[in-house]
């Protein structure tokens, strides 16, 4: 499987100007942990729930006390500096990670495991030259072994993508199937849907009858993830 078949494609994006409150709320009211950051159509940078955690708002800043000046403290005095700009900053432009690792649409997914563990992050943007066309997450790639179950590597790679492809865009004709696409994986001609526990019988019915019609698919499971919290005011 490559990173084409599981990732994210509705990825939203943030702008450099944008405020850290703008993002924070954007982050929570959206259920994501990060979101790549464009300017002009160009990827900068990335600001994740990590970038938010030390704010001077909220009284989680970073404390750094130097009680004197010596040879040495020039670098701590470097990173006490970077601190007080994420504590401190007052737009995504000043805290976001400028050193974006990305991958391909046709990256595999083990190396995009191994990038994900070697640089410690929790999703990387999926490019087609300078363009964002997705983004893959550790989630998604635990959906993806969610839906091997146990079986080994298959001969049926480009068949499962024909079929996932020919599925959304039968979803995508219909206003009832809202569905996200990374919520949909295929796997030696298994369609897995993941599916909120609160949607409506009638809508899963019309999910397998869609999937149904699709030559190729040799069976349809469906996986129950919680329902989306209301926030309370």
């Amino acid at each position: 499987m490559r990173a084409m078949d599981v990732m994210t494609t509705d990825v939203i994006t943030v702008g450099p100007e944008t405020t850290i409150q703008g993002v924070a709320t954007l982050l929570a009211e959206k259920g994501i942990s990060g979101a790549p950051v464009v300017d002009a159509g160009k990827l900068v940078g990335i600001v994740s729930e990590g970038d938010l955690l030390h704010r001077a708002e909220i009284g989680t800043a970073y404390r750094h006390r130097v009680r004197r000046r010596s040879w040495w403290l020039d670098h701590f005095a470097a990173d006490a500096a970077r601190d007080y700009i994420k504590s401190h900053g007052r737009t995504v432009g000043d805290i976001m990670t400028r050193d974006v690792v990305t991958v391909s649409e046709d990256t595999d997914l083990a190396d995009v495991a191994a990038l994900l563990e070697a640089r410690r992050v929790k999703r990387v943007p999926v490019m087609r030259g300078d363009e964002i066309v997705g983004i893959i997450s550790r989630a998604n790639l635990v959906r993806a072994l969610g839906a091997t179950k146990g079986a080994g590597p298959g001969g049926a790679e480009a068949d499962d993508r024909t079929i996932r492809a020919r599925l959304l865009a039968e979803l995508g004709r219909e206003e009832w199937a809202k569905v996200w696409p990374e919520d949909v994986i295929v796997r030696d001609g298994v369609v897995h849907f993941w599916l909120s526990e609160d949607e409506p019988e009638e809508k899963r019915h019309a999910l397998r009858v869609a999937a149904e019609t699709i030559a190729g698919v040799r069976g349809i499971e469906e996986h129950n993830v919680p329902a989306p919290s209301v926030p309370a005011f």
